[in-house]
Formats: C-alpha cells, structure tokens, sequence
C-alpha cells in the first residue's frame, strides 16, 4: 500500500496525485524525467530540483540544488519546519502533512508541493507501574524491580507497552481529528447512532470555530477526504454518505469515544 501521497499545486482531484509505496521515489524538477516525475515549472526552480523516497511511516527529501534550500512546513505545527540545505541527501521528514518550499520568499502557489504521510503509526497506550525494567514479550524482570525498590528509587515506572502500533492510528492534536469527533459528537452524546443525525460540512465548520478559527468549510471537506484515505475507507463518493460512512467505522473501532468529546472545548485527550 502507498505510504506518501505528493498533491502538486493545482490539483484537481487524486488523478492527478502521486502515491508512492515504500522504498519507491519521485523525481521533480522544471524538467522531471517524462513518466515518472513531477513538474514544476517556475523560473526559479532547478530543472533537476530533488527527489522524494517513501518509507514505511515517514519520507525523505534529497536537494539535488547548489544553491536553494527547501523549506518544508507543517501546516499543523504552529510555525515548525524543517530546513534541507542544498546537495542534502536523504533527509527525514517527520510531518504528517507537509508543504514543501522550494523558492526562498515564495509563498504563492506553483514553487512547491504538498506530502501527506498517512501511514504514521502511534503504540497503543500501556499501563504504568513500580519498576525500571523494559519488558520483552510479556515478562518481568523481577530481578530488576527488586534491585531498584532495593535501592530506593522512587518514581521510577515500568515500561509495560504494547509493540505493535495501532491499527487505525489517528493523531489527536490534528485537525483530522477534531473533525471526525465533530462527525461523532452527536451519536456519542444520544447513543443512538442509527437515530443522530450526521452534520454536513457548514455545520461541522461552526461546531469547530471555537478551537479552529480559521477553519473554512473547504478545509473541513478536505480533511473528510482525507480520513477517508487515511482509514482506507470504500464509500460511494457521495459526500454526505462519505461522512455517514466515517461515523459508522470510527464508533464500529472505537477511534473516537466519550471522553473524546474533551477534544472539541480544546482539551488535549
């Protein structure tokens, strides 16, 4: 399955989106290789600009320029990006979404690109007790929980988790996920999701405003089209049954619950 998803400027639908699976590249540039290459045609850009490898859960970025460095942004991050200086090769890039600058001063469309990352995998959370040894497979060092009780350590917590990632791993702090606990919100507080009513994307934007401010009805939509990528969820292309669709899955497994509702008065959960 594809890890990255590159959307160039101007996109018009996901036709026109490059998906790469793991280990995989994509070339860009003013003038990328014909077939398998994204094109980028503002003066300023290198004709061979730089290249972009897939991994499992995150993607790495090689600057092929000797003079730009790129910029790449998490739009969710309050200001925090990433710089990669030119002829860097094979550097990480940890944001789920990203946008990627190419032209110092630039910020009009045209002299860059959108990544989206959605295979980030999150541990599922472990519980927390007396101790200072890593579990392996299901074990305790009971050796080593004595040696430190013995020693008086205090505060110290066993680090009891477990390994595998989740299986649909959603990041809280998103904006993904405050519209999909929006989407929810209704069914969790009637618990009676055959009988709740499903908002539509005017409705989820005012809900959302007071922890969202700037969000617009457009990019309440874009991040309903977005978990249905990240879920991987078939639905017909109907919006309104897109978004019926994402509240059955997300109260079918569990990805948003009660004490979720926290998270739309601007409570980290």
């Amino acid at each position: 399955m594809f890890s990255v998803i590159i959307v160039p400027d101007g996109c018009r639908g996901p036709e026109e989106q490059y998906r790469l699976e793991p280990g995989h590249t994509l070339r860009f540039g003013r003038t990328a290789p014909a077939g398998n290459g994204l094109t980028i045609s503002h003066p300023a850009v290198a004709c061979a600009a730089g290249e972009i490898t897939a991994t499992g859960a995150f993607w790495i970025l090689t600057n092929f320029s000797s003079d730009q460095t790129y910029i790449v942004e998490n739009p969710e991050g309050a200001g925090e990006h990433i710089r990669v200086a030119p002829g860097r090769a094979d550097a990480p890039v940890p944001f789920e979404f990203a946008r990627v600058r190419l032209c110092a001063g630039e910020s009009r469309p045209g002299c860059g690109f959108d990544v989206l990352a959605p295979r980030h995998d999150y541990l599922a959370p472990g519980a927390s007790s007396a101790g200072g040894a890593l579990l392996h497979g299901g074990g305790t060092d009971e050796a080593a929980v004595e040696g430190t009780l013995a020693d008086g350590a205090r505060g110290a917590e066993e680090w009891s988790f477990d390994p595998f990632p989740r299986p649909y791993p959603l990041d809280h702090t998103c904006h993904y996920f405050l519209v999909l606990t929006a989407l929810c919100e209704a069914s969790l507080r009637t618990g009676d999701a055959a009988a709740a009513p499903v908002p539509g994307v005017t409705e989820l934007t005012e809900r959302l405003r007071p922890v969202w401010p700037d969000a617009t009805p457009a990019a309440v939509a874009w991040n309903i089209d977005y978990l249905r990528v990240k879920l991987r969820l078939r639905a017909p292309d109907d919006p309104e049954k897109v978004r019926e669709a994402l509240v059955r899955f997300a109260l079918r497994f569990d990805l948003v619950q009660e004490e979720h509702l926290a998270v739309l008065e601007g409570q980290l959960v």
